[in-house]
């Protein structure tokens, strides 16, 4: 059972409208709730309110709402400002899906606060709700090159499969939120992907084989 404390009424997933930007890194948010639109939340009713997609309906017998800002990445806090004070939902009930430049490609980490991290809508969100205490999920997008590129480049024919598993992971997080809160999703979703555990697992065997110099040397 979730804490009788946590009560998500808006599910946010970041991103920027168009295109030409829908398999980039930087909207991970969005296709989070692509996924989550496809599954349990498939009899959610869309409209457009507070330059959003909005998307309304139940989940185990409360209201809910997932919000898609259309408002570009930087400018996101808009939305969600404008969306929260309408509706009257304070930052503990707001749960932001978004894209993590320092997390490895697939890596998720659920976090009950913290500051933007250096990512401009979660900044943007902090600034317009003046407040950092809504719940985030990041999803890991590596690192590579220049920041804006890397962002907004879409993924490589190796790296889709494991991205395609951190998206569905991703929506499975938000509905373990939901359901057992989110010490209990932190404990189960807060790890390393297996890709990366298996090659540094890799990395740690091959390190632990002399190499020939040194057996010839003993």
């Amino acid at each position: 059972m979730a804490d009788i404390q946590e009560n998500y009424r808006l599910i946010v997933g970041l991103g920027n409208p168009g295109a030409e930007y829908r398999n980039t890194r930087h909207n991970a948010g969005f296709m989070v709730l692509e996924a989550l639109l496809a599954g349990p939340f498939a009899r959610f009713e869309e409209s457009h309110t507070a330059d959003s997609r909005v998307f309304s309906g139940r989940f185990r017998g409360r209201n809910l709402i997932l919000q898609m800002p259309l408002t570009y990445m930087n400018d996101s806090g808009r939305a969600v400002g404008a969306l929260s004070r309408r509706l009257g939902i304070e930052p503990p009930e707001i749960l932001v899906i978004s894209d993590d430049l320092d997390l490895g490609l697939g890596q998720l980490r659920i976090r009950k606060n913290g500051s933007d991290g250096g990512h401009n809508g979660l900044k943007s969100i902090i600034a317009e709700l003046q407040s950092s205490e809504f719940r985030r999920l990041r999803i890991g997008i590596g690192r590579d090159g220049k920041v804006v590129d890397h962002v907004l480049s879409a993924f490589t024919a190796e790296e889709q499969p494991l991205w395609d598993e951190a998206v569905k992971k991703g929506a499975s997080a938000v509905t373990d939120i939901l359901k057992s809160g989110l010490a209990r999703a932190m404990n189960t979703y807060n790890t390393r992907p297996r890709a990366e555990v298996e090659k540094n697992a890799s990395s740690e065997k091959a390190a632990s084989v002399p190499a020939d110099n040194e057996i010839k040397n003993n």
